[in-house]
């Protein structure tokens, strides 16, 4: 069994090969030479951080499917200044459109030190901003970003740092090694 976590810069299309798109965007394929492997879940274009990939189909399914419950944490920059109470929603679960979220373990946390975004999150001086860590145990499409919009706080910038217990600790972006 293969099994590889990646840092999936910003940017980057979380599949091999890019069919829809007539100007070339970068993909896995740029990145990861291992003939087999795919990744298990997905991670959208403007997120960043880590991506699980396997040959396993057993593993790949128990890592995305929603009814395995693994917990996905991500740090989260959000517009605005959270307060307790929104935070209280995103632990009690949030109402989107396709159905209330199962609750999150969400707190307030210091700026990250992560690598710079290219191209960096728009510092505006009169929007406040904050950081979030935010574990899930589901993964509804654009999850994070919906449940941050919910509670009046959109995502400025998203990475998720670690899936059940592998996590990005000591991979720079575009990095990967086997686990």
């Amino acid at each position: 069994m293969t099994l590889i976590l990646f840092n999936k810069p910003f940017g980057v299309l979380p599949q091999f090969t890019d069919e829809r798109s007539e100007t070339a965007r970068p993909t896995l394929s740029g990145f990861i030479d291992v003939p087999g492997v795919y990744p298990a879940g997905r991670l959208d274009l403007d997120s960043e951080g880590l991506l699980v990939l396997t040959d396993d189909g057993r593993l790949q399914a128990r890592i995305a499917d929603p009814r395995y419950k693994l917990p996905k944490t991500y740090l989260v920059q959000v517009e605005g200044d959270v307060t307790e109470a929104a935070l209280a929603t995103l632990r009690r679960g949030v109402l989107l459109k396709d159905g209330i979220t199962r609750p999150a373990t969400t707190e307030r946390i210091a700026p990250p030190a992560l690598w710079p975004r290219d191209p960096p999150v728009r510092f505006r001086k009169t929007v406040p901003d904050c950081w979030l860590t935010l574990t899930i145990s589901e993964g509804r499409n654009r999850q994070v970003r919906r449940m941050t919009a919910a509670i009046g706080h959109p995502t400025l910038r998203l990475v998720r740092w670690s899936v059940g217990d592998w996590t990005l600790d000591g991979l720079a972006p575009g990095e990967w090694k086997r686990a």
